[in-house]
């Protein structure tokens, strides 16, 4: 086997293995040479090549978004890194485990004067759970040096090093960090960056390892649950009449079956769900937005829970959050092994363990179900927001209404459904999702950014078969995640165009005026047949609800090739029917 001859390339890769890190996106480079022959002449990786560093990180987060496990990213130095930083802030707060190898350059060729160099070191600052700075190797002979290198400086380092504790200890130091780094992101599921300096040559490969790294005590996080805390928490919550749970994203089968009925048998209880929440129960309240918006100040006092239970990451819903803020619970517990956002200011308990850890604790010692008429009561008015929810779909004209009905009843059962931002999760959450789907959208910073990247890596971690949606701004900003050999055949896109950011139409401002076209809704006339073209996609197109219908009904059979599906919808109307969507099913 091949190995890069830099013992600091050979330590890095050796350890990914350790650490069963096995998914490696790598962007092509010079000063990443020498992990780039580590990972790719090791049959234990599965390396993939992603030009567009962007693309390759979001990418990397979809892969490790599906399997709940480290994957590492590995780029050149200089601005390569920072086009890393908009998935390493959705992976920071979407909790992803994904590891960030940055090559950079010897210190003393730091701001010389050299070329793709910037100050690599720290460099994700307060969005990164670990920053691991590794010490450059020293080389065996003084007389060998560089060609970059700079004889002066470099002999003064040498010899400091050598005072220092030599090899040795830089070995040492260099194993920790990138133990303590790969153990962070593992066990506290977020974003790390190990930087490492190599001077050159880059290129060259020797047979054995020189390395020989010490073993390293495999850690798993442990759950304490305090039976005082969970007796005290019962007590409160058997004494009032009026509990939410408000669940926001989670990983599908987070919650056993059990606990959801036991939850659902309370008629003290309403469990409002989103679409990325994965959980399903006919007496769930999912739809949150189509239950709220209509209501008065009447209505809402009566919704106003006493205990407000949290699960899960952040939620979509604007609405729920201006009422959970106007409308106090009494209590608002947080459970969760992560950081518990303070979303409605007035957190006052953090339980530190997985929802299902946390219900199998709880439940079985509420010992009676409180009289209510709290679930009941809002079970009625969900039933009659359905009914006018259909009524109002029956006489609707073509538009992204229309479209979404469409498209999320075609999905095929035992599929994974990846949103993009902006209005496509929004109109997502009005409607009904088959509990055989598994939804999933990048939430943690809500950006139109990447979300075609992840959903690609996604598509190759997972044995069902990915749909993605998207709106065209998300789908036209991120096109360049199409630049990738690994996309299955049986990846959909739906693309739905309607020529702008349609969501500025639904926000208050200055609509149909030059500053508002431009600036705002960003006016456009692409369309996405070209970029299918280039990059070997097979492309379908609707106008309207026929041709919508006629095309998702050949849609998902099986393809030579992936399939991208473009559904140009009327710019000027979709945002009155939206508004008149929540005034009609009031």
């Amino acid at each position: 086997m091949n190995y890069s001859k830099i013992p600091l390339s050979q330590t890095v890769t050796t350890l990914c293995k350790t650490h069963n890190i096995k998914h490696i996106v790598i962007s092509p480079g010079s000063r990443n040479a020498p992990l780039t022959i580590g990972f790719t002449h090791d049959d234990f990786f599965n390396c993939y090549s992603i030009v567009d560093e962007r693309c390759a990180a979001f990418f990397a987060l979809g892969i490790a978004q599906q399997l709940q496990e480290p994957v590492a990213v590995v780029c050149t130095s200089g601005s390569a890194l920072l086009n890393y930083y908009p998935a390493i802030a959705e992976a920071y707060y979407s909790h992803i485990p994904l590891v960030v190898l940055s090559a950079d350059r010897p210190k003393h060729l730091i701001d010389v004067g050299d070329g793709q160099t910037i100050k690599q070191q720290n460099i994700y600052g307060e969005h990164i759970l670990y920053s691991a700075n590794l010490k450059l190797d020293l080389r065996k002979t003084e007389n060998q040096k560089s060609e970059e290198e700079l004889p002066i400086i470099k002999s003064i380092e040498n010899k400091l090093e050598r005072f220092l504790g030599l090899q040795k200890d830089i070995q040492t130091y260099n194993e920790s960090e990138i133990h303590d780094a790969l153990t962070i992101s593992k066990l506290k599921f977020g974003p790390v960056h190990i930087n490492i300096p190599f001077d050159e040559p880059l290129y060259e490969t020797v047979n054995e390892l020189v390395i020989n790294p010490k073993p390293f005590k495999i850690e798993t996080r442990q759950e304490k649950i305090d039976d005082f805390e969970i007796k005290s928490l019962v007590d409160v919550w058997q004494s009032v009449k009026r509990k939410m749970i408000l669940v926001g994203v989670l990983q599908p089968n987070s919650i056993e079956e059990k606990w959801l009925q036991e939850i659902a048998d309370d008629d003290s209880i309403i469990v409002f769900t989103e679409t990325t929440s994965n959980l399903h129960h006919p007496d769930f309240f999912p739809g949150i937005d189509k239950m709220i918006a209509p209501l008065n100040e009447e209505d809402f006092k009566a919704l106003q829970p006493d205990i407000l239970l949290t699960f899960g990451g952040l939620v979509v819903s604007k609405k729920i959050k201006g009422f959970l803020r106007t409308y106090k619970p009494e209590h608002h517990w947080h459970v969760g092994l992560f950081k518990a956002n303070d979303t409605f200011f007035c957190l006052d308990k953090h339980l530190k363990l997985r929802p299902n850890t946390f219900l199998a604790a709880f439940l079985p010692q509420v010992t009676h179900h409180t009289k209510s008429n709290y679930k009941l009561t809002w079970l009625t008015v969900r039933q009659k927001r359905r009914k006018m929810h259909e009524l109002y779909l029956d006489d609707l004209p073509f538009s992204d209404f229309t479209v979404f009905n469409s498209v999320l009843k075609s999905l095929p059962k035992q599929s994974v459904l990846q949103v993009g931002n902006s209005s496509a999760i929004r109109y997502t959450q009005l409607f009904h999702v088959s509990k055989s789907v598994s939804v999933f959208c990048n939430r943690g910073t809500s950006g139109i950014d990447g979300s075609t990247s992840t959903a690609i890596g996604a598509s190759i971690a997972t044995e069902q078969r990915t749909t993605f949606i998207t709106g065209d701004l998300s789908f036209f900003y991120d096109s360049n995640a199409l630049w990738n050999n690994y996309i299955p055949k049986t990846f959909r896109i739906i693309v739905i165009n309607n020529e702008g950011g349609g969501i500025f139409r639904i926000l208050p401002g200055h609509k149909d005026t030059n500053n508002f076209d431009t600036f705002f809704e960003t006016k456009h006339h692409l369309s996405a047949k070209q970029l299918c073209e280039m990059y070997g996609f097979k492309y379908k197109v609707a106008k309207d609800q026929n041709e919508t219908i006629t095309q998702l009904n050949e849609f998902y059979k099986v393809s030579k090739q992936p399939v991208l599906l473009e559904i140009f919808t009327p710019s000027k109307i979709n945002d009155k029917i939206l508004l008149e969507y929540f005034k009609f099913i009031k």
